[in-house]
C-alpha cells in the first residue's frame, strides 16, 4: 500500500530511507498546508534489527541503524491519546491509511474501506492498542492484497511499503 506522501515528481515528501541510504532528509517546515504539515507529523522506521517505530519527527533521532523510514503526517495517536486536532464529527472524510504499533511490537497497517475522518480512523489504532500511529496517506491511499481479493492498481504511486514473504 501507499508508504507515505510524495510530490508531483513523485518524489517521496519529506525524510525517506531505503536499505540504509538516506534518499530525501527530514521537512523540518513548521507553518504549510495540508495534512503533511498537520503538526506534529510523524515518520515511521524500522532498524536494521526489524524493530519498527513511529514517533513524532521532533523525537526522531537519526542513526546508522536505520533501515527504511516515511515521514508523513499528521501522527494519528501520539503516546496512547488521539491527536488533539481531531473532532469527532469532522466531514473531512477520506479513504485514508496508516500504521501503528501493536502492544507485542508488531505493527499493524489499515487502510479504510470506505471514507472515514481522521479522528475515527484514529480511534482504530488506538482500540487495537496501538500507543503511536501515523497517518501515511489518504484520498489516493491503494492496497494491492490479491490474497484477500483486493487489487487497486490503478494510481501513481511515490512510496510503497510491501511484505516479503519467503517461501
Amino acid at each position: 500500500m501507499n508508504g507515505g506522501m510524495y510530490l508531483r515528481d513523485l518524489s517521496p515528501q519529506g525524510l525517506y530511507i531505503e536499505n540504509g541510504k538516506r534518499i530525501k532528509n527530514i521537512d523540518k517546515t513548521q507553518d504549510s498546508y495540508g495534512n503533511f504539515y498537520m503538526q506534529p507529523n510523524g515518520i515511521f522506521y524500522i532498524t536494521k534489527d526489524k524493530k519498527a517505530y513511529v514517533t513524532p519527527t521532533k523525537k526522531f533521532k537519526y542513526n546508522n541503524s536505520i533501515n527504511y523510514a516515511t515521514q508523513s503526517g499528521p501522527m494519528l495517536v501520539i503516546d496512547g491519546q488521539i491527536h488533539h486536532k481531531f473532532m469527532p464529527n469532522s466531514k473531512n472524510v477520506h479513504i485514508r491509511n496508516g500504521v501503528g504499533i501493536l502492544p507485542n511490537s508488531n505493527l499493524l497497517f489499515a487502510i479504510s474501506a470506505e471514507k472515514i475522518n481522521f479522528y475515527n480512523f484514529a480511534t482504530f489504532f488506538k482500540e487495537h492498542g496501538c500507543k503511536n500511529a501515523l497517518y501515511l496517506d489518504g484520498f489516493v491511499s491503494r492496497i494491492y492484497l490479491p490474497s484477500q481479493g483486493i487489487t487497486h492498481d490503478d494510481g501513481l504511486f511515490g512510496i510503497i511499503i510491501a511484505e516479503e514473504v519467503n517461501k
